[in-house]
């Protein structure tokens, strides 16, 4: 039966035994109960059993923290080392401010006042002579605090600073992997995690490795006060002859300092272990086989200097040859193995053992948003070290596209595919297949901007995104081909840009649901208010994300979200047709359009449509209200047709590009009708003009 509370006499429930059990398996509990009780050997007097006891548990857990440094595979596996260094170097002050207290106090009664701890250290160091037992402690001190300690500072310095200064090339290498799709998002947040931890642990280390250096100067000076103040406590206060109080005192002051020392020393050299340790994979063990025993050529070297040493007069030989014969025989065994076939790295992975893990299902659904296949000599675009990646144009890119149209392309994952062309690649679209070319290593893309064939020796071709004519020419042809005035351009950017006009294609099926709200998401907390008002009340996620797919179809940016959503919450509450509402919008953003459609002179060059087409579309219409449809005979509509490709490519090319005016009830179908022979022609309502907007009128249809 549990145990109940039990209510005082204020009412208050008292805590039972199960309670304090509780508190007492919390962690955080007996680490703040441990801290004091460091805090408190400072201040108050203890046993000397007691003190014997936490002499050996200081003993055993420095022998354990050395063990975990020894056998961990990486620095950061043992992060928490600055803590654990921090609180051993309290532990051991205190417990030498113990010792010293009765030392100083029962150190007339013998050597046993301190404790059997201190005793046997004393006895075992002196060998009856105090001064024996002086120097060794003194050589102990100097190894810990020059040789040990000192070296561990400085490799925790350096170690320091270096991760400081490569932090932002690591930082934008995980961002370029991250952006060619090489990993995802999780394991980037993942790799910048480690990142900060590496970073943080060796300054801490830095700062941490100043414990040990005050540690071994505290104990120095402990010593030398303990052995001066027992002696004359010894000889002034109880009498005792000078030689005994010298004896007594110093086995004791010299006992105490190396039970205190050898933990600082042990801890020392894990310190020393853990920052050396950065670089150097596995355990400290198997590094140490793999660099230093793995050459049979230094180990025979090894094997002849030992030999020649036993047979210098005088020394002996025994321990010699036996170390010329180990080494000797280990060369031998290692050179015999590499004179062995070794095994390929596929026969080695074939001849591990499978687990047959069942593949999820749900994997197989997984789609790739955009998605580049390589042939095989490709795959040296991603690793060009002489000019810029494939990797970086791509991040390049979808920066430039998000900064234009208002949103974050997916990201771009880059294959290879042993069935496409050495040389060739391909560009899919929700594994789709949206284009496809070749590309040709070491050499160079000459075009002539008039469109006119390249009069260079090389391989003919029409470049892939636009279709233009180009050709491959050799990278010594660069000057001449300059010189002509053609445009030059190398293979990875021939394919980026083939890349950035299938996006622009297609950027309305790229924006999806998930997207649109990651949208919302990212705007400003003065935005915020609007969003809630107007979503999921007034307007549903699904059709702002067709309002604004309607919008990247006629490449029409979507950064100014706000002003979009401005003009729905303007235009909901009467229409729900998508038609309208991208109309309404449209007319909102009027001064982007303007802005992005006028040409060099400040002028938008239009083309006006007639009245006559203007009536003809207007009375084609069939249906009422929000569902109306076009109907026109399809003999009006070639004729349509024919006389907008006469006007614009006449308009062309005199080096204009046009944009053509319609009225705003007729603007949609107009722009149905376009879009399927004339796709870059953009067609925009008299709505959409802005009050301050300059026109050109280049003609009439």
């Amino acid at each position: 039966m549990a145990d109940a509370p039990v209510l005082m006499k204020d009412g208050m429930a008292r805590p039972t035994g199960r309670d304090v059990l509780g508190w007492l398996n919390r962690g955080e509990v007996l680490m703040a109960v441990g801290v004091i009780g460091v805090i408190m050997l400072l201040i108050l007097p203890i046993p000397k059993m007691l003190l014997d006891l936490l002499l050996a548990i200081s003993l055993v857990s420095s022998v354990l923290i050395l063990m975990t440094a020894v056998m961990m595979k990486r620095p950061l596996d043992f992060a928490i080392f600055p803590t654990v260094l921090l609180v051993s170097t309290l532990f051991r002050l205190g417990l030498n401010l113990a010792s010293t207290r009765l030392i100083l106090t029962h150190g007339q009664e013998g050597h046993a006042a301190a404790g059997q701890v201190i005793n046997a250290f004393g006895q075992l160091m002196m060998g009856g002579n105090f001064i024996i037992g002086v120097i060794i402690f003194a050589i102990i001190l100097v190894v810990n605090f020059v040789v040990i300690t000192k070296g561990s500072t400085r490799i925790a310095e350096v170690s320091a600073r270096f991760t400081l200064d490569s932090m932002p090339g690591k930082q934008m290498a995980i961002d370029a992997d991250l952006s060619s799709g090489l990993i995802t998002e999780d394991q980037a947040k993942l790799r910048r995690k480690e990142l900060e931890q590496e970073s943080t642990f060796f300054g801490a280390m830095d700062g941490a490795s100043k414990f040990v250096r005050g540690d071994a100067v505290a104990g120095l000076i402990i010593t030398f006060i303990n052995a001066i103040g027992g002696i004359l406590i010894g000889t002034l206060q109880h009498g005792m002859p000078a030689m005994d109080a010298a004896n007594t005192y110093v086995q004791l002051t010299i006992g105490d300092g190396l039970v205190t020392q050898v933990p600082a020393i042990i801890i020392s050299i894990a310190a020393g272990f853990l920052v050396s340790k950065a670089g150097v994979e596995g355990t400290a063990d198997k590094a140490l086989v793999t660099q230093l025993a793995t050459n049979p050529v230094s180990l025979g070297v090894v094997s002849g200097a030992a030999g020649l040493i036993g047979l210098i007069p005088g020394m002996p030989l025994i321990p010699f040859a036996a170390l010329a014969i180990g080494s000797g025989f280990m060369a031998w065994r290692l050179g015999r193995e590499r004179l062995k076939p070794q095994p390929t790295a596929e026969e080695i992975e074939a001849a591990k053992p499978q687990p047959e893990v069942e593949e999820p299902i749900s994997n197989i659904l997984t789609i790739d948003e955009v998605k580049i296949e390589l042939g095989y000599s490709l795959l040296a675009l991603i690793n060009d070290l002489e000019g810029r990646r494939l990797t970086d144009q791509i991040k390049a890119l979808r920066r430039s596209l998000a900064q234009e149209y208002g949103f974050v392309m997916p990201q771009v994952r880059i294959l290879d595919n042993m069935r496409l062309p050495t040389q060739g690649y391909a560009i899919r679209i929700k594994e789709m297949d949206a284009g496809a070319g070749e590309v040709r290593l070491g050499h160079l893309m000459a075009m002539d901007p008039a469109g006119r064939q390249v009069e260079l020796p090389g391989e003919h071709m029409k470049e892939p995104a636009f279709g233009l004519p180009a050709t491959w020419i050799e990278e010594g042809l660069r000057e001449e081909a300059t010189f002509r005035g053609y445009t030059i351009v190398d293979p990875a950017t021939v394919l980026t840009t083939h890349l950035t006009e299938i996006l622009k294609e297609n950027m309305a099926e790229l924006l999806s649901y998930g997207e649109v709200q990651k949208l919302l998401k990212e705007l400003g907390p003065e935005q915020q208010k609007l969003v809630e008002e107007l979503i999921p009340t007034v307007v549903t996620v699904t059709t702002l994300q067709r309002v604004l797919q309607s919008l990247l179809r006629e490449k029409v940016s979507i950064r100014d979200l706000p002003a979009i959503l401005e003009g729905l919450a303007e235009a909901a509450p009467h229409t729900t047709s998508v038609t309208t509402l991208v109309e309404h919008v449209r007319a909102r953003l009027a001064r982007q359009l303007c802005w992005q459609h006028q040409g060099g002179d400040g002028a938008v060059p239009i083309v006006t449509l007639s009245p006559e087409w203007e009536n003809a579309f207007a009375e084609s219409l069939v249906g009422g209200g929000e569902d109306k449809q076009l109907a026109m005979a399809p003999s009006r509509l070639q004729d349509f047709i024919r006389a907008v490709r006469d006007t614009f490519e006449r308009i062309a090319m005199s080096g204009e590009n046009a944009v053509l005016l319609t009225g705003p009830q007729t603007r949609p179908y107009v722009r149905s009708i376009i879009e399927r022979f004339r796709g870059q022609t953009v067609v925009m309502s008299q709505n959409e003009i802005h009050p301050k907007a300059r026109l050109r009128t280049l003609g009439q249809v």
